[in-house]
């Protein structure tokens, strides 16, 4: 039975991953996009979007919220589970390039590692579509 859990060829780690991750970008989009969770909103997140060079920023802010929010939710169902870490990956890394930390670098890293790991494992168990 611990085997089963616990053995090498268990795809459980890939879906809890997908689970935290999926979780961390549909909080995050919906902060960007509906101001909830004591989120920002649109307005604020373009003029971070400015202050990090991207132009027109009201357009940048605008994709990279629905690109979290619906990446969040492809991940947490398993539907390319793939592309959806790797893009989310890639605005995670924009984002510590432009300079915007949450919290700690260390917490971005880790963020960072377990989209790198969904790209190389894919969704594992439960995942609709990988």
């Amino acid at each position: 039975m611990l085997d089963k859990i616990f053995g090498s060829n268990n795809a459980w780690g890939p879906f809890i991953l997908r689970m935290a991750l999926g979780a961390f970008s549909i909080i995050h989009g919906t902060q960007k996009l509906f101001g909830a969770f004591d989120g920002s909103g649109l307005q604020s997140f373009s003029g971070m979007c400015a202050g990090m060079g991207l132009k027109p920023p009201d357009i940048w802010a605008i994709a990279i919220a629905i690109i979290q929010f619906l990446g969040g939710i492809f991940l947490v169902f398993g539907i390319i589970t793939r592309l959806s870490a790797l893009v989310i990956g890639i605005i995670i890394v924009v984002m510590i390039a432009g300079g915007v930390i949450l919290i700690d670098i260390e917490y971005q890293i880790v963020l960072v590692a377990a989209c790198i790991s969904l790209i190389f494992t894919g969704g594992g168990r439960a995942a609709l579509r990988d």
